[in-house]
């Protein structure tokens, strides 16, 4: 990878950037509690069909980039700072993929700018006027949606970051199960260990009230493939159906049934099977 430095206003974004120049481009997303590294295994498999891979750490995993008050994490503002890295790239549209927070971004930017992209592939994550209705009348998610309020509390980066780090510890060796390796579970701990980072990327839940007012971001036209894991909790069945009434775009459900939430670590291949698969269509239908 290599890493690019981009500077927007006072922020200054790390960018992993690699695949050929001229190639389509494809902006990683990534979500909480992980970092750029997230793409490490996909990435490589982009890049060697040709394809130019964007890879940003998002506001409050860059250093230079993690302002300290909650409301400068609203998705309007984080959809800003993707839409910047693609500008200071000279990049005028992309094939996005986000996941988790980064999923949460990426169907913003899918409905709200979709002149700027040309195809999203949403990880773990459904489209969030989805997932709003299903917390407001589905048991199942409001019961997978139990974690949100404790993450949203003022004192929760305290408590995981306790006893050198101890929670945080335990909850990436507990989440990643199976998929994290010890090396990468102790890098995601050093990251988010760091003076503000976990406070910062806490402050995307706390600026985005997922079980709050609908946040209304309307429908998707854009060509669209959510990948769900029936084994992720956070996210039920019935905000997993209900996403497709919000894309009017070609629109494909990809159920990966023996993963987790860690998709992008625990099946790169089928996740950049489905970034290559939308990727390829467009530039055919071109």
């Amino acid at each position: 990878m290599t890493l690019r430095r981009i500077p927007l206003g006072d922020l200054t974004f790390d960018v992993d950037v690699d695949g050929p120049a001229d190639g389509p481009a494809v902006l990683l997303l990534h979500g909480f509690p992980h970092s750029r590294e997230s793409w490490v295994d996909v990435a490589p498999i982009l890049n060697d069909a040709g394809l130019r891979t964007i890879a940003p750490d998002q506001r409050g995993y860059s250093d230079g980039a993690r302002p300290t008050d909650v409301a400068d994490y609203a998705l309007p503002l984080l959809a800003g700072d993707a839409l910047g890295i693609l500008d200071a790239l000279g990049v005028e549209s992309a094939h996005v993929a986000g996941h988790d927070w980064g999923a949460a971004v990426a169907w913003y930017l899918g409905a709200r700018h979709k002149d700027r992209v040309r195809s999203l592939v949403a990880l773990a994550i459904p489209h969030l006027d989805a997932y709003q209705h299903a917390f407001r009348v589905d048991e199942e998610q409001q019961h997978g949606s139990q974690y949100v309020e404790m993450l949203m509390s003022s004192g929760s980066a305290q408590e995981f970051l306790a006893d050198d780090s101890a929670q945080l510890r335990a909850w990436f060796l507990q989440a990643g199960e199976g998929v994290l390796t010890p090396g990468q579970v102790e890098r995601y701990v050093h990251k988010h260990s760091q003076p503000g980072v976990l406070d910062a990327a806490l402050n995307w839940y706390r600026a985005n009230n997922l079980l709050g007012e609908p946040f209304e971001f309307g429908t998707v036209s854009v060509p669209t493939t959510f990948v769900w894991s029936p084994s992720d909790f956070a996210v039920s069945k019935l905000s997993v159906a209900e996403t497709a009434g919000h894309v009017t775009g070609p629109y494909r459900l990809a159920t990966l049934p023996e993963t987790s939430h860690w998709q992008p670590q625990q099946a790169p291949e089928a996740v950049a099977a489905e970034i290559l698969r939308l990727a390829t269509a467009e530039q055919e239908a071109r």
